[in-house]
């Protein structure tokens, strides 16, 4: 292994993680000591948990769900780490969407198989909630099911929803849930955008949360937990979290000093990630949003589309980013194979940038400059804005600010209870 658990452990306790308090109930995150040419070291929860040699898991035969995003400092997984660890009783792996491994694109997973690294049965969970995936959790036959895979921060990117559902499976099949923590890569200082109508559940979109929701999934865990877990399955389940240390709630991705593993094929880097609560929005048009591309949900465009399209973009002086004519052919996905015109975001102000506000203003612009534009058949746009109303608002033609003031009642009090269940400074 590139890094020894020994000196993995010494490291950690010479910078003050090891005998940390582990649960919720600690105080707030302090910074750690720079590292990686002054970067801040964040430790996250799995971190800890190592630290406090796997304390929260003694006796416990333990499944985990988790995907390539779950690595130690060092960039090996964590399931080959606690597989080989005798402190650590693991006996099943869970794979969310794309798979344990990631060997699957948008939409797929891997299935049942055994892993040929550690010899452990990966389950499939990608689709499965309810007493379907309680019986996969019974039939594993562990007790307690842990949680670790990086999310991006926006409400349609299905980990936190493969969260939710476990949570809830946990309850029926009676086990006790734990949550790794790690940072929310595009801060966690606000919530931002419409809030979900449960008439629009869906797979991208499960509970009323904001689209982009500025929480981490061990905060998105409590919240759940408090709000949601007990209508669905008619109790919390027994959760415990495991927080970071070094993580403020403005911090970006690339202050931390951690790795950044791809969560998802289409999201290469945590400059995708501070797009993507905007911009994926496209999937639910007939313009690309990019896959396909080395710069997905950074590049936008169709057949037919020239110049004016970022000229128009420009025009609304949307804050932190700068919209560039730009043209393109997707390798697969929409228009594979064919060169299309659109733009490609350029952040310059990240703080100022806000996200879900420019890909609505992207698409009032699209429409209005753009003949062929039209909205996928199976009005899909409505589950990842979480209602019908952007959609119809676009479609009689509301302006960018008109449509953001539509959704500001609903999302001042998903603020307010969001509040309740943030955890870090």
């Amino acid at each position: 292994m590139a890094l020894s658990r020994r000196v993995l452990l010494g490291h950690l306790a010479a910078t003050g993680a090891a005998g940390a308090a582990l649960t919720a109930a600690a105080g707030p995150a302090r910074a750690a000591s720079p590292a990686h040419g002054g970067k801040r070291r964040v430790h996250t929860g799995f971190d800890r948990l190592a630290a406090d040699d796997y304390r929260l898991l003694a006796g416990r035969r333990v499944g985990i769900v988790t995907n390539p995003t779950g690595v130690t400092q060092a960039v090996e997984h964590i399931v080959d780490v606690m597989h080989a660890d005798d402190r650590v009783h693991l006996t099943a792996v869970f794979g969310p969407e794309h798979g344990f491994r990631g060997t699957a694109q948008a939409g797929g997973s891997e299935g049942r198989y055994d892993d040929p690294a550690t010899g452990l049965p990966v389950y499939d969970t990608y689709n499965k909630s309810g007493k379907q995936l309680a019986d996969i959790f019974t039939a594993s036959g562990v007790d307690t099911i842990v949680f670790d895979i990086q999310d991006v921060g926006a409400r349609f990117y299905t980990y936190i929803w493969t969260l939710y559902d476990c949570m809830v499976a946990a309850v029926l099949a009676g086990k006790r849930f734990v949550v790794l923590d790690r940072p929310n890569p595009v801060t966690g200082r606000s919530a931002t955008g419409p809030v979900l109508d449960k008439a629009y559940a869906s797979f991208v979109g499960r509970e009323p949360i904001a689209q982009a929701h500025g929480m981490t999934v061990a905060e998105l865990a409590l919240l759940f937990n408090g709000e949601f877990v007990p209508k669905a399955a008619g109790r919390p389940v027994e959760l415990e979290t495991v927080r970071m240390t070094g993580w403020r709630r403005g911090d970006f991705y690339d202050t931390t000093g951690l790795p950044w593993v791809p969560p998802s094929p289409n999201m290469p880097t945590p400059d995708t990630a501070l797009v993507y609560a905007g911009t994926c929005l496209f999937e639910g048009t007939n313009l690309s949003e990019g896959r396909g591309t080395t710069r997905p949900f950074e590049l936008l465009g169709a057949d037919g589309i020239d110049r004016r399209w970022a000229a128009a973009a420009t025009e609304l002086g949307l804050p932190g980013v700068h919209f560039r004519e730009a043209y393109f052919a997707p390798t697969f996905s929409k228009f594979q194979g064919r060169t299309v015109g659109g733009v490609q975001l350029h952040l310059h102000d990240r703080a100022a940038f806000d996200p879900v506000r420019t890909g609505i203003g992207l698409l009032v612009t699209a429409k209005r400059i753009w003949p062929g534009f039209a909205w996928r058949p199976d009005n899909g746009i409505d589950r990842l804005t979480g209602s019908s109303t952007v959609r119809k608002m676009i479609d009689a033609g509301a302006g960018t600010d008109e449509i953001v003031a539509a959704w500001q009642e609903n999302l001042t009090r998903f603020r307010a209870v969001r509040r309740r269940y943030l955890r870090y400074t």
